[in-house]
């Protein structure tokens, strides 16, 4: 006898003979909204072989876009990364697959009751090139604090959709940014960096009109975004990236960082082993700067925040899996010798077994998160 059920997905797991009908599925996921259920009286088809590793390319246990299959498209993409930060885990794949099992869409994290979502504001405007920032605010009497989310994915790829882990921010009275900047194939450095600092800027300047405490801004990003995170926190006293009109409206400073295992050093990132040879021409770095790295040492040191550092920067937290193969965990310690030696409130969180992302670590990520939130409320917490 024929019964109804929903349909069954699993965006990775088709084995090759099933290629094609994993993409109708994915097409047909897409349509849910319109047609919730189906009737086929068909037995579930056993699953195959999962195709992520045979997507991943390099080996390194994510999908970036290039990875990702053409037929399947950016939207499916952002919506299968969960933590916003470019890139596709394993985990994120079982996370997505799991969620609509049963034919549910994946939906974004729940929003706290009240709270007021305004995408796509225009920050600063290129040309006819427009740069977007989507603000995040929960209910409140009085200015926020703010926290701006940078996404990684190596400069290359990555998505302001979803706000990444800050997100989570909101349940403690924080509003929340997510900034979409210039990628690495639309503009070399210092683009990225530049457009992070116009977005601070003009935060700041319409702090009145969006209820926020212009005194208490923090940055939050993960890898390039960790990057990005902590170049802006220590050149609050420069001006070289200030280069957008905004930032000459209203200042671009932070008052707190939380850099999710960033790169600093890029010549020093294949002083240990790992997955991606960092030196050569087209690792991610070198598309960054424009050429091979080290041929490029003066852009390579304008880029390092550790150039900038001084005892008048912000607090820092760090987080860094200490089996990286991305991002080697030299990195984050070079920026914290640096900034205590210039007397900075600064910690290194060591993530143990943790590799790029955290993944493998014995820690919990929640608890990684409720860390990193517990460093803003240190900060911004009025006594």
């Amino acid at each position: 006898m024929n019964t109804c059920r929903q349909p069954s997905f699993r965006l990775f797991s088709a084995s090759r003979s099933e290629s094609s009908t994993a993409t109708l599925l994915a097409v047909c996921l897409l349509l849910l909204p319109c047609f919730p259920r189906y009737c086929d009286g068909q037995q579930q088809q056993p699953r195959g072989d999962s195709r992520f590793s045979d997507w991943d390319k390099d080996g390194d246990g994510f999908l970036v876009p290039g990875e990702f299959p053409d037929q399947f498209g950016k939207r499916l993409f952002d919506r299968v990364d969960a933590n916003g930060d470019g890139r596709i885990s394993r985990k994120e794949d079982d996370a997505f697959s799991s969620r609509n099992r049963n034919g549910r869409r994946a939906a974004r994290p729940a929003l706290p009751p009240g709270t007021k979502v305004d995408r796509d504001l225009v920050y600063e405007t290129i040309g006819e090139r427009a740069l977007p920032l989507d603000l995040y605010r929960p209910r409140a009497s009085e200015p926020l604090p703010l926290v701006l989310w940078i996404h990684g994915g190596g400069w290359k790829s990555g998505s302001k959709s979803g706000a990444g882990p800050a997100l989570s921010l909101l349940s403690r009275g924080y509003a929340v940014a997510s900034v979409e900047y210039r990628l690495s194939g639309e503009a070399l450095f210092p683009a990225a960096i530049e457009d992070c600092k116009a977005a601070v800027s003009f935060l700041r300047q319409h702090a009145k009109e969006y209820q926020l405490d212009p005194e208490r801004f923090g940055v939050w990003g993960s890898s390039a975004g960790g990057h990005l995170a902590a170049l802006l926190g220590t050149t609050n006293d420069v001006t070289d990236f200030d280069t957008h009109p905004i930032t000459r409206k209203a200042p671009s400073t932070v008052q707190a960082v939380c850099n999710w295992f960033g790169p600093t050093d890029f010549l020093r990132m294949d002083d240990f082993p790992g997955k991606i040879h960092h030196d050569g021409a087209d690792s991610p770095e070198s598309r960054f700067i424009g050429g091979p790295i080290q041929d490029r040492a003066k852009q390579v040191q304008k880029a390092n925040p550790i150039t900038y550092v001084t005892p008048a920067d912000p607090p820092f937290l760090i987080l860094h899996g200490e089996d990286d193969q991305l991002v080697p965990f030299n990195q984050s310690q070079l920026l914290q010798e640096a900034l205590k030696k210039a007397g900075i409130q600064s910690t290194l969180y060591r993530v143990e077994k943790g590799d790029h992302g955290f993944k493998g670590a014995t820690e919990p990520r929640e608890k990684l998160v409720e860390r990193s939130m517990d460093f803003f409320d240190r900060q911004f917490r009025k006594k």
